[in-house]
């Protein structure tokens, strides 16, 4: 979608579903938060909060109340908004997977742990507003949210983490995506993959990827960058990608024998295309970050006896 940080518009073919530009990291489109204006209205995605008036203005424009505030999962980049918009609108109900639902509560583990994994990066952020607990629904995944004239089906997507859900509008066949189909690139009509720490599962996001082929929708609404029409070899080709990118992490931490370095030379060599799109510090901040994860990832499979 051609949007510029602060705006929104309708995602196309679809029925009172806007996507606003957070403005995330200072990146065009990085940041998607989804507006669904149902008879009971829902908030998809968060943001970061650091820009959580550019949501507010778009709810006010649209003449919005939120009866649901629904972030996909804990992480800051979709659910560090969340307690601002609970703030804004106390009628509202977050919903959240059951193993996320503390972090929402006090937020001060997952701050910490944010702090440590996205390094400088960290200055883009706010600290979170802690939600009551009162507030909160958890989810296990399964339930259907009734917005009053859709619905919207919980499937549990674990792989990213172990906290993250993906929502299915059935009325419009939209699969609202959170990281579970990777980071969806418009200007070069790929998907990156995601792979940060702490609990990053290469075969959980793989199943994952399969769960949303499964459900064979019209639309996947990505978290970030935006939506797009589904297309199935796309996340057969992302599936590929993951098994690829966890290879590549193994064979240089083999080759390097240390952590740093690997994180270093990752980081060093950010694909050319993602510099151009991202800029190059979000770019090559993304691929630390990455490899970080499967860094990760790694250590757990070695400690469980197991290979990839």
């Amino acid at each position: 979608m051609d949007i510029e940080p602060g705006e929104y518009a309708p995602v196309p073919g679809c029925t009172d579903l806007y996507c606003v530009d957070t403005g995330m990291y200072g990146t065009v489109n990085y940041g998607a938060v989804y507006l669904l204006d149902a008879e009971r209205p829902a908030v998809i995605d968060t943001g970061i909060g650091n820009n959580r008036e550019y949501v507010f203005d778009a709810l006010d424009d649209l003449g919005m109340r939120p009866a649901f505030i629904l972030p996909t999962h804990v992480h800051l980049d979709h659910a560090g908004g969340a307690g601002f918009l609970a703030e804004r609108y106390p009628d509202a109900t977050v919903m959240i997977h059951e193993s996320g639902r503390e972090h929402l509560v006090d937020p001060t583990r997952l701050v910490e742990g944010t702090r440590a994994a996205v390094g400088n990066q960290w200055r883009f952020y706010v600290d979170p507003k802690p939600i009551p607990e009162e507030r909160i629904e958890a989810l296990s995944g399964g339930e259907t949210i009734d917005l009053g004239d859709r619905d919207l089906d919980v499937h549990h997507a674990p792989g990213h983490a172990p906290h993250q859900v993906i929502f299915h509008d059935r009325g419009d066949d939209v699969v609202f995506t959170a990281d579970a189909a990777g980071i969806y690139i418009p200007q070069l009509d790929e998907i990156a993959q995601t792979s940060p720490p702490s609990r990053f599962d290469l075969h959980g996001c793989q199943a994952d990827a399969d769960t949303i082929r499964d459900l064979d929708p019209r639309y996947l609404c990505f978290g970030h960058f935006g939506p797009r029409e589904f297309d199935d070899e796309m996340l057969a080709e992302y599936k590929r990608t993951l098994s690829e990118w966890v290879e590549a992490v193994r064979q240089k931490r083999e080759e390097l024998g240390d952590d740093e370095a690997v994180l270093d030379h990752f980081a060093e060599h950010a694909p050319e295309d993602h510099v151009e799109v991202w800029g190059e510090e979000k770019a090559r901040e993304e691929e630390r970050l990455n490899a970080r994860g499967v860094l990760g990832y790694l250590d757990y499979m070695e400690k469980q006896g197991k290979t990839i």
